[in-house]
């Protein structure tokens, strides 16, 4: 049987049934749709992002649409140090057991300027929410990863971050760090365990960063973050099983 198009992929209705999923940068844009999506799947989602206000708005969704119960965990990318991250890890493993997803979709956009006039605290910064504080909860979680009889684990990557261009400074290498990083990691967990690791570049899409990176742009252009999630939850879900190492588009 071939493989479906992951952008016209129909998911079944309980397509995640039973899996636990972490979606970082949960309270807004692409992520709030995604772990919105995931929950109406069946899925057990753990939501992470900085605002408490915006994690419990989701929370409230969720549980009134009769979805199951997600979690909630609050953490700031930008200022988190390793016992932040030690402790969310032993709270997933003392709720869950284990971890069946992670979806890194939190980011920040940083300057939009050339690289000779490109900050040097802003160019740190969006590197480290970006890049390093992916890899860093990626390491702390593979454990739990590990303990999934399927674990899928996506990281969500840009159109600069597979060619540059004039003033995406940080964030178009935070990008290619992370292109990278997800080649990494699946060729090392590739055949020694149940994880499979993959890119998505969303594409053009109505949220707040996009609006900011181009304020001339008119939003109903663009699809909402719901339009473009069939291959968030084909690559989350069963049906993806062995596809590790890629890089796809949702649009």
């Amino acid at each position: 049987m071939n493989a479906p198009d992951p952008k016209s992929y129909q998911a079944r209705p309980d397509l995640l049934a039973g899996r636990v999923i972490l979606v970082t940068g949960a309270g807004d844009g692409i992520g709030r749709a995604a772990a919105t999506s995931f929950a109406a799947h069946g899925g057990q989602v753990v939501l992470l992002g900085r605002t408490t206000s915006r994690l419990e708005s989701l929370y409230q969704e969720i549980c009134a649409a009769g979805h199951p119960e997600p979690g909630i965990a609050v953490l700031d990318l930008a200022r988190a140090q390793g016992p932040a991250y030690f402790d969310l890890e032993r709270q997933i493993r003392e709720r869950y057991g284990r971890l069946d997803g992670l979806l890194h979709n939190a980011g920040i956009l940083g300057d939009r300027a050339p690289l000779e006039q490109y900050d040097v605290g802003t160019w740190t910064q969006v590197l480290h929410v970006n890049l390093t504080a992916p890899f860093v909860l990626t390491q702390v979680l593979l454990p739990l990863l590990r303990a999934s009889a399927d674990a899928s684990v996506l990281f969500t990557s840009s159109s600069v971050g597979r060619r540059g261009k004039a003033y995406w400074g940080a964030y178009a290498v935070s990008k290619f760090g992370l292109e990278g990083l997800s080649q990494v990691l699946a060729e090392e967990t590739q055949g020694t365990t149940r994880i499979r690791v993959n890119c998505l570049n969303p594409g053009p899409t109505r949220t707040r960063m996009r609006r900011r990176a181009y304020p001339g742009e008119l939003p109903e252009s663009r699809p909402e973050p719901a339009a473009i999630l069939a291959p968030y939850l084909y690559l989350m879900g069963p049906d993806s099983a062995g596809i590790t190492g890629q890089s796809l588009d949702c649009q």
